[in-house]
């Protein structure tokens, strides 16, 4: 990894970098005097357009783009709404920013809503963050206080209410129209689209929803500008119209079987070895990794041998992922069971689950029955022909569900099915050396 200056990151050792004081000292806030009273909403949307910044929080939308669908005659009002619920499980980096540099993560939202023309935003906060809601809640004081929030901000025409509505701990919320669903008063049950939030959103107003770390990389674009960005990252690949590259910082979370586990600032591209080795000090205990989740439970698997795939939006896409998710790496070493993490990610998604899709309620609740059986001793090898099955027909991509979660639920099946079939059938045939080659059905499992 060539040099490389954290910048989202910065202020994350510092004492008492959630106060106000200490914020300003580093010059925070300064990038929002300059841009409230020298650039136009227009100005700044066309900056972060420039600057080809995509979405942090898992699919990797263009930010830009994005807020350009907003109605430019739209007379209001117009709301941003702020992805904080960060329920993908082995990721933390937004908590890392809200609870170390929470004026930061004000600073970004702010200068969004002001592109965006929002009157008011909402900041959708996961229930189980006790510490950011506390540092978020006097970091909102504060800057209310000091003029850069509520009415005329800085003397300006232009006003801003920045709110927080914790949510209940449901992960379908990371979807952005469940988020508005919930944050509405309603069960979390993902809207049908189009209308897209840009048109009809919150309240049935055109909407933006981002999350934390996307908007706290605007503060850095627009501060150090739009070459500085893209010099860091990947460009897109030539032969690729739909590579829109990957550029700018990005903080990765690393955790499992790692000596050092932590969340970690560098540049997109970084490869999966690199990542684990420089940063997290290599696999634990002198092991070797057996694999790696690249970004989050729904993006599936990394074999050993793909650990040179890069941190991009397109690297573990082209490994078979379902793409970088929001970079945070789990890694398994060389005596974990991939039976046990199928398992694990089956359970999950199943309970996570809003019901409302037949494939996705269904699909994910057979495929937790199949590997219980399984695990139970009880599986045959036709068993993992079913859950490939279930595995290719859920999911916004075959067209059968209204969000992706479904999505989220297949890749762990599909990429452990295709790296590591041998593993799980020779699981199969020691635990049930019996039964194991049956292809008649066979009498459920009880389960509590």
């Amino acid at each position: 990894m060539p040099d490389f200056e954290p910048v989202l990151t910065a202020n994350v050792d510092k004492e008492d970098a959630h106060r106000l004081t200490v914020y300003e000292a580093g010059g925070g806030y300064g990038t929002l005097r300059r841009v409230v009273g020298q650039m136009s909403p227009g100005d700044v949307v066309q900056q972060v357009q420039a600057s080809q910044l995509r979405g942090r929080g898992g699919a990797g939308f263009p930010t830009g783009l994005k807020w350009s669908f907003l109605p430019k005659d739209h007379p209001g009002p117009i709301y941003l709404c702020v992805n904080a619920d960060e329920s993908e499980p082995g990721t933390f980096c937004n908590r890392v920013l809200m609870e170390a540099d929470p004026h930061q993560v004000l600073e970004g939202i702010i200068l969004s809503a002001y592109a965006t023309r929002a009157s008011t935003a909402y900041i959708y906060l996961r229930y189980e963050y006790p510490l950011s809601l506390q540092r978020l809640q006097a970091a909102i004081g504060e800057a209310r206080e000091a003029g850069y929030l509520g009415k005329n901000i800085l003397g300006t025409d232009y006003s801003l209410e920045v709110r927080i509505h914790r949510g209940a701990a449901a992960y379908v919320c990371g979807e952005e129209t469940g988020l508005i669903e919930s944050i509405e008063g309603r069960r979390a049950w993902p809207r049908i689209k189009p209308p897209f939030p840009a048109v009809e959103g919150l309240f049935r107003k055109p909407t933006v929803v981002n999350n934390v770390e996307t908007l706290a990389c605007v503060v850095h674009i627009l501060d150090r500008g739009v070459a500085w960005f893209k010099s860091i990252g990947v460009p897109p690949e030539p032969d690729n119209p739909r590579d829109a590259g990957s550029f700018g910082p990005k903080m990765f979370g690393l955790s499992g079987h790692v000596n050092r586990p932590g969340c970690y600032e560098a540049p997109l591209g970084i490869s999966c070895g690199e990542l684990i080795d420089r940063f997290g000090e290599g696999v634990w205990k002198d092991r070797r990794a057996k694999a790696v989740v690249p970004g989050g439970l729904s993006t599936g698997l990394l074999s050993e041998r793909e650990l040179d795939t890069p941190m991009d939006f397109a690297g573990p896409i082209r490994a078979g992922c379902l793409g970088l998710g929001t970079g945070c790496a789990v890694v398994l070493d060389e005596t974990y069971p991939i039976l046990d993490f199928l398992h694990n990610s089956c359970r999950f998604f199943a309970h996570e689950s809003c019901g409302q899709c037949t494939p996705c309620r269904e699909g994910t609740a057979w495929a937790l029955r199949l590997c219980q059986r399984i695990r139970a001793g009880r599986g045959r090898l036709v068993d993992l022909d079913l859950l490939a099955e279930i595995g290719d027909t859920i999911g916004v991509m075959p067209g059968t569900t209204i969000c992706g979660l479904a999505d989220g639920a297949a890749w762990p099946i599909k990429t452990a099915l295709a790296k590591f079939r041998d593993e799980l059938e020779e699981s199969i045939r020691q635990t049930n050396p019996q039964g194991y080659a049956r292809t008649e059905p066979v009498e459920a499992l009880n389960t509590p």
